[in-house]
């Protein structure tokens, strides 16, 4: 989801270039020369995986319990198609049980219950389920069509999708919450309807989204204090005595994603509720990353499960480009709230193809772009000539020459929903931004449908 259109602040610095010199002789003695500077592009290639085998990836991704895969565009088929990788790998070999994806939480939840039962058109639930029409592409039909299969042969390891996001509150999320309080509370239940009303959506997701975001701030506010008002009834109600442990258990689960889906409401009234001018927008970037988080971590500490978590790498990572409008980025909420138990995967690539909004043509359906190489000052220029062919490594095992090039600062590109944009190209120091990182020499636009 985006609320604004995702961009970076023009390049702040590049690189100095350096430079190799020599020693004049001195009078009597053979010349003399300084050693070459070593190549980057060459030490990185001594560590360097290629992306056909998976198996280093595992050491790579060690205990932790929430994996984050970026993507340095919102629509190249090879950054989708990596994760879905990725994510069956780590089902097979570590154990792996949940595929979090930047969508909403109730449209996960939609998307979870094909998983679980098979049953509906999954082509139709993503259109219906996923908040924006990047996600809706063959290649994520492709992996939730894998999951249920997934699910069919294996019930006893069974995995899961969630959303992590908050830019819509599904119908379906709102019916959940209300059927518990039918159950559990049915007094309170016109009181909920009421306060529900004006933010349980009337339309299809991108018309009410729109209209949404068009009202007044204060109505705005008003519905948010609705929303949150809901969420403090439900956390405030305790359900009666259960008469046996087992139904005790039971209610105490169906209490706890109840109040979760409640507060997914609220999250979503919440965001919507902050100036979205350009002066606050920041605000808004930070509550939504945070949220993110928080909302990832309740699911992994309410299911025990251990996630790929994907998001745009703006998102995963560890230090953000534009801390105007994205202050702090939910990787670094994860590391705060996981520790190490948390481990960041940027993705980057040569030249190819995406899809994104034209930023020239305002109104038009999203189109194909296709780059070039960048120049030789880039991150991108020395890593695509580590390897002709896919390939990722470990940013935190790196020594000498390539500890010292990750460390410095070049531009790389992070093209979001909408293109062309001036911080489309932004400067980046992976090193520290990523505990591992994949590279693409080249990508094609994924599959929109």
């Amino acid at each position: 989801m985006e609320l604004r259109t995702r961009h970076r602040l023009p390049l702040l610095g590049l690189l100095t270039a350096l430079c190799l010199g020599s020693l004049a002789p001195v009078a009597g003695a053979g010349p003399r020369t300084t050693s070459p500077a070593p190549d980057p592009a060459r030490e990185l290639a001594r560590t360097a995986q290629p992306l056909n085998d998976l198996r280093p990836l595992e050491r790579m991704v060690g205990d932790a319990k929430v994996v984050g895969v970026g993507e340095a565009t919102h629509s190249s088929s090879e950054f989708f198609r990596n994760k879905h990788r990725m994510f069956e790998h780590l089902v097979e070999e570590k154990g792996f049980t949940t595929f979090s994806l930047e969508t909403s939480w109730g449209g996960g939840l939609l998307i979870d219950a094909y998983v679980q039962t098979g049953e509906g058109d999954p082509a139709k639930i993503m259109r219906d389920a996923l908040d924006t029409p990047f996600w809706n592409n063959q290649e994520y039909l492709d992996l939730i069509r894998w999951m249920r299969r997934h699910n069919v042969r294996h019930p006893d390891h069974r995995v899961h999708f969630m959303g992590n996001d908050l830019g819509f509150a599904d119908p379906s999320l709102f019916d959940r919450v209300e059927r518990y309080v039918a159950e559990h509370h049915p007094a309170l239940l016109p009181r909920f309807k009421e306060l529900y009303r004006t933010s349980r959506p009337n339309a299809p997701t991108a018309e009410w989204m729109k209209r949404y975001l068009e009202k007044p701030r204060p109505e705005r506010q008003r519905m948010s204090a609705d929303v949150n008002r809901a969420l403090a009834l439900l956390e405030g109600r305790r359900p009666a005595k259960p008469d046996k442990a087992a139904r005790g258990d039971r209610s105490a689960e169906e209490r706890a994603w109840a109040v979760q889906n409640a507060r997914a409401i609220a999250q979503v009234g919440t965001l919507h509720a902050f100036d979205l001018g350009e002066e606050h927008v920041h605000e808004a970037m930070l509550y939504r990353d945070r949220t993110m988080a928080e909302n990832t971590v309740w699911w992994q500490r309410r299911t025990g499960d251990r996630m790929l978590l994907s998001a745009h790498n703006g998102h995963i990572g560890y230090e953000t480009t534009d801390p105007a409008h994205y202050p702090r980025l939910q990787g670094e909420f994860l590391r705060d709230l996981l520790g190490k138990e948390y481990v960041s995967v940027g993705t980057t690539f040569g030249r190819g193809s995406f899809n994104a909004n034209d930023t020239e043509r305002p109104g038009e359906p999203m189109r194909k772009f296709t780059l070039g190489p960048l120049p030789a000052d880039s991150n991108e220029h020395t890593l695509d000539r580590v390897s002709e062919r896919p390939y990722y490594l470990d940013l935190r095992t790196a020594t000498g020459a390539a500890r010292a090039w990750l460390g410095g600062t070049r531009t790389s590109r992070s093209i979001g929903t909408a293109y062309p944009w001036p911080g489309s190209e932004a400067p980046h120091r992976l090193g520290t931004m990523y505990d591992v990182l994949v590279h693409f020499p080249r990508v094609t636009a994924a599959h929109l449908r």
